[in-house]
């Protein structure tokens, strides 16, 4: 199993990746167009956990420079529910962190997990992340 980041994207890479954000949410229908275009904005970095040719999994890095600094966020954290036990999401998540390191820091990292998502908050918790105070604001445009 290896950890890389998507760059282009093959029919069958898309069609692993939307039933990967239908496992993740299903308030929202992802389109193949929502997933090339991650894949297309400089600013976002599309990491894939792969097995046999198979994408087991996937994360997104979102960077964004502003007046206080590097910030990168990361989003849609999610493995294939077959695939799950296996530490593919730390895997994924530390290579997250190291690439971020190596490639933009100094960046403070967020992200941000439902409660229900035990394991996944236990994870973050595990790779150094702590749970900060703050009002999460949301507006659908």
């Amino acid at each position: 199993m290896e950890i890389i980041e998507l760059s282009t994207l093959s029919q069958a890479d898309i069609a692993s990746l939307v039933s990967l954000m239908k496992e993740l949410t299903r308030e929202k229908a992802v389109t193949s167009e929502m997933i090339m275009a991650t894949v297309s904005d400089p600013s976002t970095h599309l990491f894939a956990a792969v097995e046999g040719g198979r994408i087991t999994g996937c994360a997104s890095l979102c960077v964004s420079h502003t007046p206080t600094g590097a910030k990168g966020t990361i989003e849609d954290v999610v493995v294939g529910s077959t695939f799950r036990g296996r530490h593919i999401g730390r895997l994924m998540m530390e290579h997250i962190i190291d690439y971020a390191r190596r490639e933009f820091s100094p960046i403070e990292l967020h992200l941000t997990s439902r409660p229900v998502r035990e394991a996944a908050n236990r994870l973050y918790q595990s790779l150094g992340f702590y749970r900060y105070e703050t009002n999460y604001y949301k507006i659908q445009l």
